[in-house]
């Protein structure tokens, strides 16, 4: 007789896939597969420019913008 703790080829082999995982893995593989098809088919909208507002019909050249104000709050001492 066979000593019952001694490892025997059927319990050291790798675990059978089952058929449930086998066909889990499967449509997972297939939904990747179609997303990655139908992603470069979604119309992507260009970007939308910010638009300035118009120049001042006199002067005009120096602005107080939002930006030369973050400019002088990071270059206070």
């Amino acid at each position: 007789m066979a000593d019952p703790s001694s490892p025997t080829p059927e319990t050291t082999a790798a675990p059978a896939v089952s058929r449930r995982r086998l066909f889990a893995g499967a449509g997972t593989a297939g939904a990747l597969a179609a997303t990655a098809v139908a992603l470069p088919l979604v119309p992507v909208a260009p970007p939308v420019a910010a638009t300035d507002p118009a120049p001042q019909s006199q002067g005009g050249g120096y602005r107080l913008s939002a930006h030369v104000q973050r400019y002088y709050q990071t270059a206070k001492v």
